[in-house]
């Protein structure tokens, strides 16, 4: 489990096609000094396992899934990215639960300051179909970032981007038009499944007697 704060911006060294998948060597020097082999590491928002770890890169394969339904997708030498290492047991939860599990892809479609101020406004087009688990307060991960919805009209969703944030994660180096990786809150998904459970559930008396009636 990650929580969305961003630990270190890396740099993609390596791009390499293989045959089932791709390798990417990441590099990186705080997150390194943890890392294991076989660790999980959230790389903008994918859980990825780590491998050939050194004090200042790692790597980690990426199949054929991951290429095709994330923003992965789009990494070359040069590209950053943002690095998050699992949340230990007993820390704060200083964003929200993300899971690393990328829900879908949105396209930015606007990046830029808010007038007047030094904080910077990020318009997503959401992934048809996840809007439904987004909402005006809620919390939602771009990229691997913990993020506080600020408006959401159809499937465009706005967050508010302090100057930290903006400075310490790779939404410097994003553009219009360019995919980045959704994560919705898990929480809204899990409400959603009770819901349809109870749903489907016939009003009995030890029903209503357990809801409270």
């Amino acid at each position: 489990m990650f929580t969305g704060l961003i630990e270190e911006t890396g740099k993609i060294a390596s791009v390499t096609n293989k045959k089932v998948t791709q390798r990417i060597v990441i590099s990186a020097s705080q997150v390194t000094r943890e890392l294991k082999t076989g660790d999980s590491v959230a790389v903008s928002g994918v859980c990825l396992t780590a491998l050939d770890i050194t004090p200042t890169s790692f790597t980690a394969d990426l199949a054929a899934e991951t290429v095709a339904r994330t923003s992965l997708s789009r990494l070359s030498a040069g590209s950053l990215v943002n690095l998050e290492l699992p949340t230990k047991a007993g820390g704060r939860l200083g964003g929200h639960v993300v899971q690393g599990h990328v829900d879908g892809v949105g396209r930015i479609i606007r990046l830029g300051h808010v007038p007047g101020r030094e904080d910077w406004v990020l318009e997503v087009k959401l992934p048809n179909g996840i809007e439904k688990y987004v909402a005006e307060k809620g919390s939602i991960s771009i990229e691997g970032i913990s993020l506080t919805v600020a408006g959401i009209s159809a499937r465009n969703v706005s967050v508010a981007i302090i100057p930290h944030t903006y400075i310490a994660t790779n939404l410097s180096s994003l553009k219009v038009g360019y995919p980045v990786n959704i994560e919705v809150d898990i929480l809204a998904k899990y409400a959603e499944r009770l819901a349809q459970h109870a749903a489907g559930e016939p009003i009995t008396v030890e029903r209503l007697m357990r809801e409270g009636f």
